[in-house]
């Protein structure tokens, strides 16, 4: 399970758009993040890099899964695990039945 982002979303929003924004001032993209990243106190340029890739995913510009397809792929493998152990509990329920309707009355 992932951990939960230290950097807030609006922090991050503004942390891409800046990139995108400056990218021509500075000779390549890397220049352009290490300057962005220490602008606002982001200690991992790795961090910022990969939330500009997502970033353009999202909108279309880059090939790969949106955040939206991630979640629902996330959604999707949960509930098959819950499906899974339900399936699971089920057939355990009914090998116990089916034992008891074979034993023999004793009246």
């Amino acid at each position: 399970m992932a951990r939960p982002s230290r950097y807030p979303t609006e922090l991050r929003e503004r942390a891409v758009r800046m990139v995108i924004e400056s990218r021509q001032d500075y000779p390549h993209e890397a220049a352009a993040i290490r300057s962005v990243a220490a602008k606002l106190g982001i200690t991992s340029t790795e961090s910022l890099r990969k939330w500009l890739r997502q970033a353009e995913i999202d909108g279309g510009v880059r090939p790969g899964r949106s955040s939206e397809e991630i979640a629902e792929i996330k959604a999707l493998k949960k509930e098959v695990s819950e499906l899974r152990r339900a399936n699971e509990i089920l057939k355990a329920a009914s090998a116990f039945f089916a034992a008891e309707l074979d034993r023999p009355n004793r009246y």
